[in-house]
């Protein structure tokens, strides 16, 4: 459900869905008529068209099991690339790393803020793979982390990098802070602007206070 749709919205279905159909055999024995009815006004059908075909695939080929690494889950309808990569990591607490759009641009902005795009997917990968903790609860935490600093705070149009526990490693908020000391006296004394070096004292200090989460060990 979550798919290219955000999460206000899905919340409704979600737990009406659940109480319709409590188990996967419940899914799978109901008819594409009803599921499809269940899913009305959210949209994207296929995803519902999918869903039941999974819910028959594991409960007549797979013993009512969802299977809990990539490759498995992969081979399952509608389940592509990241949604099995999120399976795994959320259901399972594997050591995988779903790169969503948020996930995607967090990397991206700290690392490689300068990569060519036919190199950055590979790129955004290897980087998730050598952040990863070893440890599937480590894991999952990592992950929840990550994609609620690009959903919170890394966000696409305003970048909130004065709060950022990760700013003093990002190539792109090194790169802003360097434009803005090199700037001219009076543009730096516009009102409403701090100077770069109390943004780099505030993110500092987020930066001890946080240092025990995820992204830090």
């Amino acid at each position: 459900m979550l798919q290219q749709t955000q999460v206000v919205r899905v919340e409704g279905y979600y737990h009406r869905f659940l109480t319709r159909y409590p188990t996967l055999e419940d899914l799978a024995s109901a008819s594409p008529a009803m599921v499809r009815e269940s899913w009305e006004g959210l949209g994207y059908y296929r995803r519902a068209v999918n869903l039941h075909r999974l819910a028959q695939e594991v409960v007549q080929n797979r013993a009512g099991v969802i299977p809990s690494e990539t490759e498995e889950l992969r081979r399952l309808p509608g389940i592509g690339r990241y949604t099995a990569a999120a399976v795994a990591s959320f259901a399972f607490e594997r050591e995988v790393t779903p790169i969503d759009t948020n996930v995607g641009r967090v990397l991206r902005r700290v690392f490689h803020s300068r990569a060519r795009s036919r190199a950055l997917a590979r790129r955004l990968e290897r980087s998730a793979e050598m952040l990863l903790p070893r440890g599937g609860r480590k894991a999952w935490m990592f992950n929840q982390a990550i994609m609620e600093l690009g959903a919170l705070v890394c966000t696409a149009r305003v970048p909130h990098c004065g709060i950022c526990p990760v700013r003093a490693m990002c190539q792109t908020a090194v790169r802003e802070a360097g434009r803005t000391t090199s700037a001219s006296p009076r543009q730096r004394a516009q009102p409403g602007r701090t100077s770069p070096q109390s943004r780099r004292q505030s993110a500092g200090g987020l930066a001890v206070r946080r240092s025990s989460g995820p992204l830090h060990r």
